[in-house]
């Protein structure tokens, strides 16, 4: 008769117990993480706890009136409604910290690439710094479906000429590829920070999903050719000397 293999199932045990203790921990991590923030938030919120509370009971009652309509288990529609009230609560909650972390941010270099990167939503081509100067003023290019979004921050008058410069060098490679161009504030004409991302998903489609990689690396080839592939990536450090940078990017884009 033939033994069993032990030898084997052995390993295979000892894996799943350590995947299985690793998935533990990376969830109480993140409850850990979670209950911070909500803490946090709390504390600089004081609308946050009466919301989420308000959420919950005014569901609750909601459908335990319709039970009671319906001639339904009027427990079970309790039941119901709290678990979609904890839901509702939780929306609330995560909007709230969503819109306190883009306050904090608002204004401070780096924000609008900050956002690009990790809140845009989709298959979009984030590249940040393009172009600066060196008031910490900034160009990021994004390449997406509706084209190529330059998106700039800092003091207008500053950005602007950046932005130009940038659109016009652009438009002699991708020919008829719409190139969009935004300032990111709170003056007319500009797109707060924290509607930048929606308002970058409301642009229209305009080139084919298939081809954004492919007008990505084209410009990315750019950008190597010009040697300004070298240029810090997302928010510049405070302080840093960007004079003769700048320079070398004006003379090599003329």
């Amino acid at each position: 008769m033939a033994k069993k293999d032990t030898g084997s199932s052995a390993p295979d045990k000892q894996a799943k117990k350590a995947l299985k203790a690793e998935k533990k921990a990376q969830s109480k991590e993140r409850r850990s993480q979670l209950w911070q923030a909500f803490q946090m938030q709390r504390k600089q919120d004081s609308k946050l706890l009466p919301l989420m509370i308000g959420a919950v009971v005014l569901t609750a009652l909601v459908f335990v009136g319709i039970g009671l309509l319906l001639n339904l288990w009027w427990w079970f529609m309790l039941i119901l409604g709290l678990l979609l009230g904890a839901m509702l609560a939780m929306i609330i909650f995560s909007r709230r910290v969503q819109a306190n972390v883009y306050k904090q941010a608002e204004g401070q270099p780096g924000a609008a690439a900050w956002s690009l990167q990790n809140n845009l939503r989709g298959k979009w081509r984030v590249t940040p710094t393009i172009a600066a100067t060196s008031h910490l003023d900034a160009v990021h290019r994004v390449v997406g479906r509706p084209g190529i979004i330059l998106v700039a921050e800092g003091v207008p008058h500053r950005v602007k000429p950046l932005l130009a410069q940038e659109k016009k060098r652009y438009a002699r490679i991708v020919g008829e590829t719409p190139i969009y161009d935004i300032v990111v504030g709170n003056e007319e004409g500009q797109v707060p920070l924290a509607k930048l991302n929606t308002y970058l998903m409301k642009l229209p489609r305009n080139i084919a999903a298939n081809s954004v990689s492919e007008l990505d690396n084209r410009l990315l080839a750019l950008t190597a050719r010009t040697s300004q592939g070298g240029l810090p990536k997302g928010p510049m450090p405070a302080g840093a000397k960007m004079r003769n940078v700048q320079r070398t990017m004006q003379r090599r884009a003329r």
